[in-house]
């Protein structure tokens, strides 16, 4: 929800500030560059427990909003580029809560990717209500220079996460700190010492990954990349070719309640996708979401050759990609995390994570540049990285296979 109620109308107050469309896409993705780089240091002093970074969010999250909010009385472009920085350090949970469905000591392995799904049915449930809400708060306008369209929704999600910090602070239970275990001196130059030093060697390096381990990270690190690549742009394209496009002609509201409505009506497929999650492969899940996906595109494509796009044409084919790709991503984290050792989990998730994070702020700055650089090449470009994935898929089809649920 923090990350999308600015998006309908994120447009609008850059140029009002005297930006562009091209600088409100890098606002709207530039978040996902400072998440990845909090988590360097946040997953260093963590110590594979939760409390610490949820409570960081919940205080960059606040410090973000207030500034993106005070940019409009201090008519400073940049301040908003500013506060969707500090905001972005918020964004860093996003990783912890993947994480979270994948920790071993918390989810059963055939529960992953069912929990997944939950998750991303949350991540659907922001991505319809914050463009709403915020088209919806700029549609009213509030006129002073402090609470108004373009500012509200930043002062009522600070409101809302200063709440949530108290709730937090109150009941959440954090998983229990590992006990530290005594060890007794051995004598290394005893034939006992040597051969169980030589049983950990091996254990170590049966842990180590093979090539076709690291090959199945980098096909789910490429199709993290890519759903969220195709969801970002589409997300900061929508009200800019909306606005451009002589036969919609959408203002912030109603790009923002588009944007919703597809994201809406995804909603009784994403739950449905719970129940499949307990009898379906995730590479299976994975190929239906992106198949589902592709063919979203390559209809709009078809209609922006042809000249014929209208409001409900486009509005077909982002419900089929919203949901194709958000489909897609429920399992990325999932089938990595049931391929390696539960020692491998904290490091694969921040990879994963990262291959997100790329896919978030490359997409926003794309879709934003959509109209500049041509909506042929926009869509072409996203066809593309699906058929890169395509490739990797079929390579390592096999290699892909997992127990369900």
């Amino acid at each position: 929800l923090s990350f999308f109620i600015i998006v309908s109308s994120s447009n609008e107050y850059a140029k009002y500030l005297g930006g562009d469309s091209t600088f409100s896409g890098i606002v709207i993705g530039i978040p996902t560059v400072f998440s990845a780089m909090t988590l360097i240091p946040l997953t260093r002093l963590d110590k594979g427990r939760y409390k610490l970074p949820l409570h960081a969010s919940c205080a960059a999250s606040i410090l973000g909003h207030v500034l993106y909010a005070c940019a409009y009385h201090a008519n400073f472009l940049y301040l908003i580029l500013i506060g969707r920085i500090v905001s972005g350090v918020a964004f860093s949970m996003w990783m912890y809560c993947k994480r979270f469905c994948s920790d071993g000591r918390l989810v059963g392995i055939r529960q992953r990717t069912t929990l997944a799904g939950w998750l991303v049915v949350g991540q659907a449930i922001g991505m319809s209500a914050g463009p709403f809400f915020g088209g919806l708060l700029t549609r009213i306008g509030f006129a002073n220079s402090v609470f108004n369209g373009f500012t509200s929704p930043a002062w009522i999600m600070a409101g809302v996460w200063a709440v949530f910090w108290l709730c937090v602070t109150r009941w959440f239970e954090d998983v229990a700190e590992v006990e530290s275990v005594e060890l007794f001196l051995v004598n290394h130059s005893s034939p006992a010492a040597q051969d169980t030093a030589g049983l950990e060697e091996r254990s170590v390096r049966a842990r180590d990954l093979s090539l076709a381990q690291w090959g199945v990270v980098a096909c789910m690190s490429w199709f993290a990349m890519t759903c969220f690549f195709i969801l970002g742009a589409w997300e900061s394209n929508i009200p800019v070719f909306g606005a451009d496009y002589g036969r919609l002609g959408f203002s912030p509201f109603a790009a923002g309640n588009f944007i919703a409505l597809g994201g809406i009506t995804t909603f009784p497929f994403l739950l449905m996708n719970l129940f499949f999650a307990r009898r379906l492969q995730d590479r299976h899940i994975l190929l239906t979401g992106v198949s589902c996906g592709l063919v979203g595109l390559s209809v709009f494509l078809a209609l922006l050759r042809t000249g014929t796009v209208s409001y409900g044409s486009m509005f077909v084919c982002w419900w089929a990609i919203a949901l194709g790709f958000n489909l897609a991503s429920t399992v990325t984290i999932s089938l990595v995390s049931k391929q390696l050792p539960q020692e491998w989990n904290g490091r694969m998730s921040l990879v994963v994570q990262c291959s997100n994070y790329a896919g978030r702020v490359t997409g926003a700055v794309w879709g934003g540049s959509g109209v500049a650089v041509g909506m042929l090449n926009y869509v072409g470009l996203e066809i593309g990285t699906v058929g890169m994935g395509a490739v990797l898929y079929s390579l390592l089809y096999k290699n892909l296979k997992t127990k369900i649920g």
